[in-house]
């Protein structure tokens, strides 16, 4: 474990679990706090201190009156004005950061599998796939936003909950990833 300065690409993975727990799992015993903690060198508790630290520049915490850690903001504080200003380009970066963290390609971590039934040989052939990336990642913002149950419902069921769009996603291109143009809702 590291006593080092915070690095860019490591403040960006924090931040990528932050979008990811709800504000009560900040702790440093949670499982995904100790399991990045160990992916990028540093304590359980200095991950979950920068966790806490995105609390307090959170506009949403900040309403509900909830104050984080004040200390070390300065660190967080471009990475969550980043975020704000341009949320699919941070999100996507913070999933290839974390990829490379974990000494993957994106595509290997969010494996897309072709299988051609028809011609069973071995030759290469170039694709071309139009898929909504970042997907997974909103949904997991708006599962954690919604506490894992259907805003109508109240479904808890995480295999039976979708992350909607309010302003659907072919409509507005600022808005595709923006938790609060999501909703959770149940696929019953």
């Amino acid at each position: 474990m590291t006593n080092a300065l915070w690095t860019r690409d490591e403040l960006i993975v924090v931040f990528n679990l932050y979008l990811k727990l709800p504000f009560g799992k900040l702790d440093k015993r949670t499982p995904e706090v100790k399991a990045l903690a160990e992916l990028i060198g540093r304590t359980d508790n200095a991950v979950s201190m920068r966790l806490n630290n995105y609390a307090h520049v959170d506009p949403y915490h900040q309403q509900r009156g909830i104050v984080g850690l004040k200390n070390g903001v300065r660190q967080v504080q471009a990475i969550w004005d980043e975020f704000i200003n341009d949320q699919e380009t941070l999100v996507f970066e913070s999933e290839r950061i974390l990829a490379d963290y974990q000494h993957k390609t994106l595509e290997e971590k969010y494996p897309e599998i072709v299988f051609d039934v028809e011609n069973l040989k071995g030759e290469v052939k170039i694709r071309a796939v139009k898929t909504r990336v970042n997907q997974s990642v909103f949904r997991q913002m708006i599962l954690k936003t919604y506490s894992n149950q259907c805003a109508i419902s109240g479904i808890d069921l995480p295999e039976l909950l979708v992350a909607g769009h309010i302003v659907p996603w072919s409509e507005n291109e600022a808005e595709r990833l923006n938790p609060e143009n999501g909703i959770c809702l149940s696929n019953l």
